[in-house]
């Protein structure tokens, strides 16, 4: 049997973890996160909305995430221990600002990753109607993360070629549909001068922030990447850019080849392939189950290291900031997240989950964004030349006024949500530092 080691500081915790991830299974873990599942539902949401006009939301998005991902890459090529946002926050404001952060990004990722789940069976129950409803649906969730725990649990190399693999088999169908698609596009069914008022724009974009997202959760292994003040950055790049085409071009596709049929589509992608050929469709069906196990694969594989890096750190019982000794992974944590995530996708909801994860997203990125032009300010570094963002602090700035007009047209309701779970999340951090002060000592 394999057994855990117990670190005696967070710094020896940091160095149980292997460095085996590079610059290009980097990018696929970024792209494989990002290209979840909501893309598969998202251009009849977005045609729903913004009716030919929807393919300015994703390029109004790519305005949003480009300078988003320049932040996020400059901070983490200066900050590169795992963790990601709650270091980044840590590392630049404190423990309190650290943590907050980190507690959102663990929110948001865990309850996606049940909607995931949820959606991946009710994708599943097209092919195997049984699968779902009942104790059936019950045992084929727990199978899924089995699974993923099997494929996560014994190293790293072991994970990251899973990851790989899973990218290349979603984005392969999705590539060919877009190249091949612009073909044949019913150009009247798509505008790009037909600007929307941003009373339309602006809840739209809270979804395709949410379609966007996934850079956050990828660069949390960031302790487990070869060089990463040179890797982060390159990674990030190639993704961002290989994303942003393909959303835009798949928005066109979708609305040029489903045309009015688009409207009320549950699987418009699908439908749009199914014009060529009904096998496409049915293709294109098993793409979305893919996609949706590759983002369980790389959100578990994130996510539980944002738990290790708590655990490290004291914010959470010792045991989950623990490294096996022989695989060198946070087993515990693994075990911890794909719990919670099992039961919430066992009751979940993907379309509620969503948009709450798109806005606590935005304030994550709010986070992120004044923590790199801080750190860039102050010249904090680790190993290695760190990327050094242009325009100085201009880059961080816009991202946040633009992060700022979408939380604008949040609804009250999800504001008021929102201001429950950072006061949640205050009173929780001041009970762990009172816990801490009084013992002298990381919570056990």
């Amino acid at each position: 049997m394999s057994k855990t080691h117990v670190a005696r500081s967070p710094q020896e915790a940091e160095q149980s973890l292997v460095q085996a991830i590079g610059p290009y299974a980097l990018a696929a873990a970024i792209i494989n996160i990002i290209v979840g599942a909501g893309i598969f539902a998202m251009p009849a949401r977005l045609y729903d909305r913004l009716g030919t006009a929807a393919p300015l939301a994703f390029v109004f998005g790519a305005l949003a995430i480009i300078p988003i991902s320049m932040c996020f890459a400059a901070i983490g090529s200066r900050a590169a221990a795992t963790g990601g946002p709650y270091t980044y926050g840590r590392a630049v404001f404190g423990s309190l600002v650290g943590f907050i952060a980190g507690a959102l990004m663990w929110i948001c990722n865990v309850a996606s990753s049940g909607g995931v789940a949820a959606a991946l069976i009710d994708q599943l129950a097209k092919f195997f109607p049984s699968v779902g409803s009942g104790s059936t649906r019950v045992l084929v969730l727990a199978s899924v993360y089995i699974l993923l725990l099997a494929l996560n649990a014994f190293g790293v190399k072991l994970g990251t070629r899973a990851i790989n693999t899973l990218a290349a088999l979603k984005l392969t169908p999705l590539f060919i549909l877009t190249i091949v698609g612009m073909f044949f596009v019913d150009w009247s069914f798509v505008s790009f001068t037909d600007v929307p008022s941003w009373a339309a724009m602006g809840p739209a974009m809270i979804l395709v922030i949410f379609a966007y997202s996934g850079i956050e959760t990828a660069l949390i292994p960031s302790g487990e990447v070869k060089d990463a003040s040179r890797n982060i950055p390159r990674a990030t790049a190639i993704a961002i850019m290989l994303v942003v085409l393909l959303y835009v071009g798949l928005q066109i596709v979708t609305q040029g080849l489903a045309k009015a049929s688009l409207a009320g589509s549950t699987t418009p992608i699908a439908d749009a392939a199914g014009t060529f050929l009904p096998i496409a469709k049915t293709l294109l069906l098993l793409t979305a189950c893919v996609s949706m196990l590759g983002f369980l694969m790389g959100n578990l594989f994130a996510s539980s290291r944002l738990l290790f890096a708590l655990g490290r750190d004291g914010f959470l019982p010792s045991a989950i900031g623990r490294v096996d000794t022989r695989y060198h992974v946070p087993r515990v944590a693994l075990f911890v997240h794909a719990g919670i995530a099992f039961f919430l996708a066992a009751r979940g909801n993907f379309e509620a989950l969503a948009i709450m994860s798109g806005a606590a997203n935005c304030l994550v990125y709010v986070i992120v964004c004044i923590a790199s032009w801080r750190a860039q300010s102050i010249d904090l570094r680790e190993k290695g030349t760190p990327f050094l963002m242009p325009l100085g602090p201009l880059v961080p700035l816009l991202s946040v006024l633009i992060m700022g007009g979408i939380l604008y047209t949040l609804p009250s309701a999800e504001w008021r949500a929102i201001g429950i779970a950072l006061a949640a999340l205050l009173a929780i951090y001041f009970v762990i530092e009172g816990l801490r002060r009084f013992s002298g000592k990381p919570l056990a």
